[in-house]
């Protein structure tokens, strides 16, 4: 284990599945705890604790509804609980990752669709960061993520993809804001994964699939190995100077 990740602590927020599973999973390879959300499968979250303790190191999972912004005085409250089961008092990395999914045409989105994604994505974004900034160490990193859907147009994404452009914007006012604190943050826009995400339409759908695969340089599709290690990487010492940087992680989509 390196020293510079030693009690080193992570928040990262939709660690239960997919990306954030495995994003958990490599910080543990790399010796840094983490703290992480869940939304309602309890089962699937201890699952995640028992594998980042079989790599040796602690995590600790907390249930949170990143829309429901009246719950993070309570959750920060779990966080700081959280932190001194783990020894600590502050905590060094935050990952912006949880979300949902939306795909629907422009002009079939409704209102309550709209603000649904708004209210995870980009609300939610904004002010559970504002509402951790008090427990952050100085020198910390900040992860927010995004998705390739905000470079390129895809049918179908548009509501999903605008609040994904909103995030990206916001990473650049953070570092600037945040420089003084030595804090940087930076996003990372993966491209199409084969997750459950959108119910799994790339990993379980051989017609999506191929599409993806046929428009991806390197001739795939992504999978969580791909970002997770990444992310984690992004984390380390070794990057302390990329600041305000949206990092695309797509395998070359759409080029």
């Amino acid at each position: 284990m390196s020293q510079e990740n030693t009690n080193k602590i992570a928040i990262v927020t939709g660690g239960s599945r997919g990306l954030g599973r495995n994003t958990v999973l490599n910080l543990a390879k790399r010796g840094i705890d983490s703290i992480f959300t869940y939304h309602s499968n309890r089962a699937e979250a201890d699952q995640v604790v028992a594998a980042v303790r079989e790599a040796g190191r602690n995590a600790i999972a907390i249930q949170l509804d990143t829309a429901n912004t009246s719950s993070f005085d309570t959750f920060a409250q779990d966080v700081r609980k959280a932190l001194a089961e783990l020894g600590a008092q502050r905590f060094d990395f935050l990952v912006n990752n949880a979300g949902t999914s939306l795909h629907k045409a422009f002009h079939e989105t409704t209102e309550a669709e709209l603000d649904a994604v708004y209210a995870v994505h980009f609300k939610g974004v904004f002010f559970l960061t504002q509402k951790l900034l008090p427990i952050i160490n100085d020198g910390g990193r900040i992860v927010n993520i995004s998705s390739g859907l905000a470079r390129f147009s895809f049918p179908g994404s548009s509501a999903y993809a605008c609040m994904k452009g909103a995030v990206e914007v916001l990473t650049r006012y953070l570092a600037k804001e945040l420089g003084e604190r030595r804090i940087t943050v930076n996003t990372v826009a993966p491209g199409a994964i084969a997750t459950d995400f959108s119910g799994g339409m790339v990993r379980d759908n051989p017609e999506v699939n191929k599409l993806v695969a046929s428009m991806t340089a390197l001739g795939r599709v992504g999978h969580p190995d791909d970002i997770g290690p990444m992310i984690a990487a992004l984390l380390s010492d070794d990057n302390r100077w990329v600041n305000a940087q949206r990092i695309e992680v797509s395998g070359g989509m759409i080029i």
